[in-house]
């Protein structure tokens, strides 16, 4: 446990954390900030790890501020939009930011949650989180971390976002301090980093995420096997519900939230049931090949034997797709036709 005590009188730094459909929300929010913006802006966008993201470029081209991609060990300066590049963490420390490749955090890197958790670390009650569109829960768990530490918290109206899931995610567990339209929100940011801090002694809890840069410590008392498997790495899972919101790691450092863990599990299923059904149609395809040689040397019993096994494994297989067929998702149906989308596809439209 860390205290420490808050000197400054405004709050200094801001974190967005966006995925499906939040690229229309950044525009608008960095179309709307003005020049002499009193804090630094650090934006994390869920982006393909082999695409090029162009978002600082569009953000820039929206409104006054300066937009860049993060640079490792930069300092975070008053007035400036900040990006996390793909494939990247983007974690705070006290006066500057770093770039780490460490483990996945609900199947994502950048991730909201790291971002957040550091933040909070760091800058205590001079943060303010903010939460716009998205699917399923990355996010929740941070703006927790911000409450804990005194930082105000944002998000948007889910009625608002493009996809509603993350903000109604992050609503339901971290009962932010403001949900507001996409338009409303800058004007709260100027209004929320000018408000006088209060001047106290905090605690900061032991982070939920854990560091991406290192393991996570999820052999410590606070966490209990959780008799599941790490989607990433096929580990096993801790579970930690201290925060409220179960949080899920491997000893690697994978982390997950619980309907991103549910998400991930069900392509897991998808995939191991379909590499189910191609090893049975390959065995069919192979017994019927060597039953076809075996007649052709006379042997036909034991051809018969052979063509009722690759019968067997062609039923064995079509069963298994039946299944896959009539088997729905267990990710909601708002968020399906998102959660393999990557927004960074459509920053170009923006």
């Amino acid at each position: 446990m860390n205290a420490r005590r808050n000197a400054a009188p405004e709050r200094q730094v801001v974190v967005v954390g966006a995925s499906a459909g939040g690229v229309d929300a950044l525009v608008e929010l960095a179309g709307a900030l003005p020049e002499d913006f009193p804090a630094a802006v650090l934006v994390v966008l869920h982006v393909s790890p082999r695409g090029t993201s162009v978002l600082p470029e569009i953000l820039a081209r929206a409104g006054d501020l300066p937009a860049t991609h993060a640079v490792d060990r930069e300092k975070i300066a008053a007035g400036k939009i900040v990006v996390a590049p793909p494939d990247q963490h983007l974690l705070v420390e006290p006066g500057n930011v770093r770039l780490v490749r460490g483990p996945r955090h609900n199947g994502h890197r950048p991730a909201i949650d790291p971002l957040f958790e550091s933040a909070a670390q760091s800058y205590g009650p001079r943060v303010v989180g903010v939460l716009l569109s998205g699917v399923l829960d990355d996010g929740s768990v941070g703006m927790l971390r911000i409450k804990s530490g005194g930082g105000a918290t944002v998000v948007q109206d889910p009625e608002d976002a493009l996809y509603p899931a993350m903000p109604r995610n992050a609503i339901q567990h971290a009962n932010p301090d403001l949900v507001l339209a996409a338009a409303e929100i800058p004007e709260a940011l100027g209004m929320l980093v000018r408000e006088p801090v209060e001047t106290r002694d905090f605690e900061l809890v032991q982070p939920l995420v854990g560091d991406p840069a290192g393991p996570h410590p999820a052999w410590n008392a606070s966490y209990e096997p959780a008799g599941i498997t790490c989607p990433e790495c096929g580990g096993p899972l801790w579970e930690s519900n201290t925060s409220g919101l179960p949080v899920y790691a491997c000893r690697v450092g994978h982390s997950f939230t619980p309907q991103t863990l549910l998400a991930l599990h069900s392509d897991s299923v998808e995939a191991a049931l379909w590499g189910g059904v191609r090893a049975l149609e390959e065995r069919a395809a192979l017994a019927r090949r060597l039953s076809a040689r075996l007649r052709e040397r006379g042997s036909t019993r034991s051809a018969e034997r052979i063509d009722e096994r690759a019968t067997q494994a062609e039923a064995h297989g079509a069963a298994i797709r039946q299944v896959l067929e009539e088997t729905g998702s267990l990710v909601p149906e708002e968020d399906a036709g998102a959660l393999h989308d990557s927004p960074a596809e459509n920053e170009s439209a923006a």
